[in-house]
């Protein structure tokens, strides 16, 4: 497939559709021209068929749903580049919205979370983190599904009360720990977190479709109010990126990738994440590509995507750099350190001079291999910059081929309610006969206590076994 041309020097610079899975990066200053950068390159995807999803995390990027003008500015750059009759057309979207305010509302399970990346939202230490695996442990046992919220609030409270019982099998529960993660949800809830767990989930298939025109859809994630809780917006990307490496299948060497996953403001993922997490992180970039799936991390400095991350993004997009300080002028060196040389180009000095649309350059040749650095126009978009009026976006979530299916919230039987009903069958039973003495020292079972291990014998039953959980301890599939 001819490349995807992005940018022009003396020639034209562009992503070979082939090695788009190698994944990127797109980086540069405030205000140095990134966000239409990502608008190009997602315009160049959708073109030969590829779906995108990207967070809007500026509000602005809609604009890409509606044909172009040529403003002044545009009119100028087309000057420049001598690209002769520039078309002007949108590109198919679909919205989506945490909140459901926006787009489409995005959900998942607790239970498809799982408990590495929900103990990094709670802001969980080792120990804690350590208690909500084994209560996730008990739950899968027990086939008690974790859906939302108030399902995880009461298997705390189950496990809790009962800590002792599962003492043997799971390790120590403390209650110390189980109320540190109880404050955790509370935080997460009053940060609008619950808006985020419940059904119907989303369907990873519903990211991955095409129009009937084969021009893949750009899934456009509105993350502006998202963003006023980064850890959310971080963990919720990381979570769709896991759920992308679990459930699709080997691709091999594609032709064009199976999906583009931009992931802005990037630094938010690796802020304070712990080793373990960012070790499956790296896993993950590694491993996605052979799904045919290419990640673009897009953030100010290069310096805030760890090296053996950094190392795996072939394809590059350096906008301007600002050296200013000692720690500015670091990662100007890190910037130009990555690039293949071009004798002709003085990439450290290069890089803190371009202008507003302008970039260094370098993608992958047919071998896979970075091409020389080069300075760069970067192409204008196609379509709108900028974002359109709230009734063309309420039209196009109308219109939108998965419109009105998310909107309903279901409230199916889970933990909450399968516990609720435990209790109170519990309740009603008539008080047994007083049971033989126990010997000195040793007290005999409650009758909670005799049905929790009832239920923890069966937990080898082939439902139980199923239940498998992936790489960041998300459910691999769903029951």
């Amino acid at each position: 497939m001819e490349p995807l041309v992005v940018a022009k020097s003396d020639r034209e610079l562009g992503i070979l559709p082939g090695m788009a899975n190698r994944h990127g990066l797109v980086a540069g200053a405030t205000g140095t021209g990134k966000t239409v950068t990502l608008q190009v390159l997602a315009e160049r995807f959708s073109a030969i068929g590829v779906p995108v999803f990207m967070a809007d995390v500026k509000g602005d990027l809609s604009g890409i749903s509606q044909p172009g003008t040529p403003k002044p500015k545009i009119e100028e750059r087309i000057r420049t580049l001598k690209l002769g009759e520039y078309g002007f057309h949108g590109s198919p979207v679909a919205f989506w919205d945490v909140f459901g305010e926006q787009g489409h509302p995005v959900r998942t399970t607790i239970s498809e979370m799982g408990p590495l990346l929900l103990g990094r939202l709670l802001n969980l230490n080792e120990t804690q983190s350590g208690v909500l695996t084994a209560v996730f442990k008990i739950a899968d046992d027990q086939s008690l599904m974790l859906l939302d919220l108030k399902d995880l609030r009461a298997m705390l409270n189950h496990v809790g009360q009962n800590a002792a019982t599962f003492k043997t099998e799971y390790g120590n529960i403390s209650s110390a720990s189980v109320g540190a993660i109880q404050r955790g949800l509370l935080a997460l809830e009053q940060e609008g977190g619950a808006k985020f767990f419940g059904e119907p989930a989303l369907d990873l298939d519903d990211l991955l479709q095409t129009d009937r025109e084969g021009r893949g859809i750009v899934n456009i994630l509105a993350a502006d109010k998202l963003l006023l809780s980064p850890k959310v917006y971080a963990t919720f990307l990381l979570w769709m990126l896991s759920e992308l490496y679990e459930r699709l299948p080997e691709a091999g060497d594609p032709e064009k990738p199976r999906l583009v996953f931009f992931f802005d403001e990037a630094h938010l993922l690796f802020d304070d994440a712990p080793k373990p997490l960012l070790e499956k992180v790296e896993q993950v970039v590694r491993l996605i590509r052979s799904k045919g799936v290419g990640v673009y991390f897009i953030t100010q400095n290069p310096l805030d995507v760890p090296d053996v991350i950094l190392g795996q993004l072939g394809n590059r997009v350096q906008h301007a750099l600002r050296a200013f300080t000692p720690r500015d002028q670091k990662a100007v060196d890190a910037a130009a350190g990555t690039f293949r040389q071009n004798p002709a180009l003085n990439v450290e000095k290069v890089i803190t001079e371009l202008g507003v649309g302008e970039a260094l350059v370098s993608f992958l040749n047919e071998k896979g291999a970075p091409t020389v650095v080069e300075r760069a126009l970067v192409l204008p978009p196609h379509s709108q910059i900028g974002p359109i009026s709230p009734d063309q976006h309420r039209a196009l979530v109308a219109d939108s081929l998965v419109g009105g299916h998310y909107e309903q919230v279901v409230d199916r039987e889970s933990a909450y309610e399968l516990l609720l009903a435990r209790s109170a069958k519990l309740a009603s039973v008539p008080p047994p006969q007083a049971p033989p003495r126990a010997p000195a020292g040793r007290r005999s079972d409650t009758m909670f206590e005799a049905t929790a291990k009832s239920v923890l014998r069966s937990a080898g039953s082939a439902l139980a076994r199923e239940l498998v959980r992936g790489m960041f301890g998300t459910l691999s599939r769903r029951r």
